[in-house]
């Protein structure tokens, strides 16, 4: 499904994205994000975070500079309805200076949303207000469902070394045509992963980009997000794409530390 380790096409959408994909609601300046924009990372996602001015600053910076077409803006709304939907969405909009966002993601769906948001989603499509339709949640099994249903072009699905169910309930069943573009979340586990104190004994605690190449090395992935809350952090993620996939003896150390982290560090989510 992937192209190489720094860029690749999103599923079936034709859209050519960087493999590091940046959210914006942890706090970041704009500076980190358009830093990340030369280094290749194109796809934006704006979620309904409170933190989010360094990235709506760094998008209308690169918009300015004639770079809209290289970038892809996912919008998330966690809305149920249609109308709040498209209120909220196109609010989002005009306070970035564009007429469109490339996904419209409807977020943390673990049932098959409303008929009535599906149906005015597609309205917001057929208007332009977007190209493409997601969907993101934490029902791993859900996804392929929906893939049969011919309207996702996107799915946000968690996935980390601590919870890789994705690989056995999500990623082997999407045989649809075209094929759905995947992007991950939660490459850290909330963080759980870089904690020496949730480590198994005798190892040591794993590096964000650890983490990010975890995700990426799994061709059924597309882009795996970040959420830097400062530029450090959005260099030091950064460097995952350099370093490129892992080996087979780095893949089973990780494994073995996501497997003990998910025994032994509580999280909301199993």
């Amino acid at each position: 499904m992937t192209d190489n380790f720094k860029t690749t096409l999103l599923g079936s959408t034709g859209l050519k994205v960087g493999r590091l994909g940046i959210a914006g609601s942890y706090g970041a300046p704009a500076k980190a994000f358009e830093d990340a924009f030369e280094k290749g990372c194109n796809y934006f996602y704006l979620g309904s975070g409170r933190h989010r001015s360094g990235m709506k600053t760094a998008i209308k910076n690169l918009c300015r500079k004639g770079h809209r077409n290289k970038m892809v803006i996912c919008i998330q709304t966690y809305a149920r309805w249609g109308f709040m939907t498209e209120f909220l969405f196109k609010r989002l909009l005009n306070s970035l200076g564009i007429e469109y966002a490339d996904v419209l993601m409807l977020g943390w769906h673990n049932s098959e949303p409303f008929s009535n948001l599906i149906n005015f989603a597609l309205k917001m499509k057929e208007k332009g207000l977007c190209k493409f339709i997601g969907m993101s949640g934490h029902n791993r099994s859900l996804f392929p469902k929906m893939a049969q249903k011919n309207i996702f072009d996107v799915f946000h699905i968690r996935y980390n070394p601590a919870h890789r169910g994705a690989e056995i309930e999500s990623f082997p069943l999407f045989d649809t045509t075209p094929a759905p573009g995947i992007v991950t979340y939660t490459a850290t586990r909330w963080g759980h992963l870089l904690n020496p104190k949730h480590m198994p004994k005798g190892f040591t605690a794993l590096k964000a980009s650890d983490c990010y190449r975890f995700s990426l090395s799994n061709p059924n992935v597309n882009i795996c997000l970040t959420g830097p809350k400062n530029i450090h952090q959005m260099q030091s993620a950064l460097t995952s794409l350099d370093l490129g996939p892992l080996g087979a003896k780095d893949l089973e150390r990780i494994k073995t530390i996501g497997d003990y982290v998910h025994q032994h560090a509580k999280s909301f989510f199993s």
